[in-house]
């Protein structure tokens, strides 16, 4: 599938990430089922990650981020 090639993500938060990781998701056709088994990981997971749910090295990391002014960006290829 086809994505287009210069669209970008700002990721401040969990939520911003998982929406981006989401959308990237169904941009490449891919349900949170057929996502988890090509990661060995359980769809509920990819719920939780998708929702931006927090968690401890979630709120860690991001933390990291907020204290070292770091922002993420992601590029969709």
């Amino acid at each position: 599938m086809e994505t287009t090639p210069h669209a970008w993500a700002w990721v401040t938060r969990p939520a911003d990430l998982g929406a981006f990781l989401r959308d990237r998701r169904l941009q490449r056709g891919l349900t949170q089922a057929e996502l988890a088994d090509e990661l060995g990981i359980s769809r509920r997971y990819v719920v939780e990650i998708e929702q931006g749910k927090p968690s401890l090295y979630t709120d860690r990391l991001f933390a990291v981020l907020r204290e070292l002014d770091i922002v993420l960006k992601a590029e969709q290829r």
